[in-house]
């Protein structure tokens, strides 16, 4: 739900020496290898300072949703479909500042934001953040890495792939046309979103034992830089300083081979309204609860990269929402199929499960490939219910809610997979297609909305050529 930009820095390759490969599982950019894991946990020190510590990052897409007829708004519903775009880019600053401190800021511009009017005006803006502190003490019976992390984003420390911020990797445009694209598709995630700050305390004992505990708050005051660019409505607002992190990971090397199995959560405590933050009965509370695994074989020619993660979220809303649903029924003012009786009030609360797997294989660090398959589910609730029988018994939708999302079942589960091929030509590009395919949409297979439209009319063609440098 809170998808997030996550892309390499060139310019370590330059401060380090390496070619991308020996960070990057394959060249595929920004998955990590086990070096690049050790780089990202020593506080991205290795190597030399560059003399001018930036990288450009640019995207252009394509994307082809396989129905748009059923829709009441097509212009709208599927903006830009059949384009091809300049979607944005990013701006990086980081790298060794210290021998123990260093960085990776990204500074994101967005072609195709959207303004108060409805209309795409171009928008810049502070997307990830990770400032660290890090030592390295090694002798004869240990190896040991200890480090500090201020951030933005919940998991962007966290050197595996299958981290939340990270398992979600290409870009994705901003037109309504993209958002049936893999990446807008069910990954899992921390309902508190990013656009924060936090600070974590981490340590990684003999290759084998990672853990990390951090705490997070509201991006304001002296960490407002860490939400720079985004307006006050849009800013994640949490309750005071008790929102926290963790994770704990095993992991094991053996020649080709490293493995990964962990366990990471949060808690937060974020308000209703971002733009009043003075009732405390107006705060809701999220625990996220997850657990992941990770495999890879790098020997050259060959990578293979396997990826579990699954997220369990539960959310408690509010005092004041539990009161105001108490006998309110649907909050779209929907009735049962004979057009008179009420339907249940919004629950108290609700869980959602997010399950995502992916198998990916690259050779020659040139050419790739990968299988994923994602499948969310959660309890029904009245409150996601945006299509459904008026007073007549006729099917309408709320007017506050595209057709082609709404929800008729008042459920979450979306399930499908993505089929991707990608070519990357230098090891700072890569020309990629993706096409996702759905066996279900909000709650359903068929007829998600009440009006015909079906799960696999969402299926998504999805091409990309993504640079940095």
């Amino acid at each position: 739900m809170f998808p997030v930009d996550s892309q390499a820095l060139p310019l370590f390759a330059r401060q380090t020496g390496q070619n991308c490969v020996a960070c990057h599982a394959g060249g595929q950019f920004p998955e990590l290898t086990p070096y690049g894991r050790s780089f990202k946990m020593t506080g991205y020190t290795i190597g030399d300072r560059v003399s001018v510590p930036l990288s450009v990052m640019g995207l252009a897409t394509y994307t082809k949703v396989r129905d748009t007829s059923k829709s009441d708004n097509p212009a709208g519903d599927f903006s830009k479909n059949g384009t091809a775009l300049a979607s944005g880019g990013s701006l990086f600053l980081g790298g060794k500042i210290t021998n123990n401190i260093g960085a990776f800021v990204q500074w994101t511009y967005d072609n195709f934001a959207t303004g108060a009017d409805g209309s795409y005006v171009g928008h810049a803006s502070m997307d990830n953040v990770d400032i660290r502190y890090a030592d390295r003490f090694v002798d004869a019976n240990r190896d040991l890495i200890i480090g500090v992390s201020l951030n933005n984003n919940p998991s962007i420390s966290d050197p595996w792939n299958t981290a939340a911020a990270w398992m979600q990797y290409v870009p994705v445009p901003s037109p309504t046309s993209s958002q049936f694209i893999d990446g807008a598709a069910p990954y899992p995630g921390f309902g508190s979103g990013g656009n924060l700050a936090g600070v974590s305390l981490y340590m990684y004992l003999n290759k084998l034992v990672y853990a990390e505990l951090g705490t997070y708050q509201t991006g304001n005051g002296i960490f407002s830089p860490m939400s720079a660019g985004m307006a006050n409505v849009d800013r994640t607002k949490l309750q005071g300083v008790n929102n926290p992190y963790w994770r704990l990971a095993l992991t094991h090397e053996w020649g080709a081979h490293n493995i990964m199995v962990g366990t990471s959560g949060m808690v937060a405590h974020l308000y209703d309204d971002n733009t009043n933050t003075s009732d405390p009965n107006s705060v809701h509370r999220i625990l996220n609860t997850g657990l992941d695994a990770q495999y890879q074989y790098i020997l050259d020619p060959h990578t293979v990269t396997a990826q579990v993660a699954y997220m369990r979220q539960r959310t408690n809303y509010s005092a004041n929402t539990v009161a105001a649903n108490v006998g309110a029924g649907s909050p779209s003012g929907f009735f049962a199929a004979d057009g008179s009786t009420l339907l249940a009030d919004p629950n108290d609360s609700d869980t959602t499960n997010t399950f995502r797997g992916k198998l990916t294989y690259v050779y020659q660090a040139k050419y790739g490939g990968s299988l994923a398959y994602f499948n969310l589910t959660g309890t029904t609730n009245t409150a996601l219910q945006t299509s459904g029988y008026d007073a007549t018994s006729t099917i309408v939708v709320d007017p506050a809610v595209s057709r082609v999302n709404a929800n008729l079942s008042g459920n979450p589960a979306t399930r499908g997979l993505t089929y991707e091929a990608f070519w990357m030509p230098v090891q700072y590009a890569r020309v990629g297609v993706q096409y996702t395919a759905y066996s279900k949409f909000n709650g359903a297979t068929d007829n998600y909305d009440g009006l015909g439209r079906n799960a696999s009319d969402n299926n998504s063609l999805f091409f990309y050529v993504w640079g940095a440098y």
